[in-house]
């Protein structure tokens, strides 16, 4: 992919929405001894998403598993778009746009398996975390550099906010 074309596209950006398992976790699944599910997530991610909403922008959870982990995080960061058990990402993400008053081509997906593909499809910057399946690295408008689960989100959100002109006014704060 050329430079220009992901900045281009980065540039339109007024949603990012994630995957789970595999974006914002590392994609292993830990249960507890009682049969409660436990996730991990990345800080660095989550004050990428922060940084990303004092610009302006909006954030989602798109994942076609349900977990109350996920509730949780999603509240914790403010996030107000959470769509879980969405085995057809693509009716989702048609959902979103009507619902939502996007284009598709101002929506930026981070996804990392193959039934993030049909989303990959129609959104404007469809991003594969560095350890995704290959059709989904084949098909990604960008490669982050980290992996899934441990800065990739944070490493999406800077991207945008650098491209868009906004890093520096949503950072200035911890310089002063």
């Amino acid at each position: 992919m050329k430079e220009k074309d992901w900045k281009k596209r980065a540039q339109a950006i007024r949603l990012l929405l994630l995957d789970v398992d595999g974006v914002l976790t590392d994609g292993r699944i830990v249960y507890d001894g009682r049969g409660q599910e436990l996730k991990s997530f990345d800080i660095k991610d989550g004050q990428g998403i922060k940084l990303l909403q004092q610009a302006g922008l909006k954030v989602g959870i798109l994942s076609g598993r349900k977990s109350s982990a996920v509730n949780l995080r999603a509240r914790e960061l403010g996030i107000d778009l959470l769509l879980q058990k969405a085995l057809d990402k693509a009716k989702a993400l048609e959902k979103i746009i009507r619902k939502g008053n996007i284009r598709a081509e101002q929506i930026c997906f981070v996804g990392d398996d193959l039934v993030d593909l049909p989303v990959f499809s129609r959104v404007g910057f469809a991003v594969a975390v560095a350890d995704s399946v290959k059709e989904v690295k084949e098909n990604a408008h960008y490669i982050t550099h980290c992996p899934g689960g441990r800065g990739a989100v944070r490493e999406v959100c800077e991207l945008i906010l650098k491209v868009q002109g906004k890093w520096e006014a949503v950072t200035q704060k911890y310089f002063s």
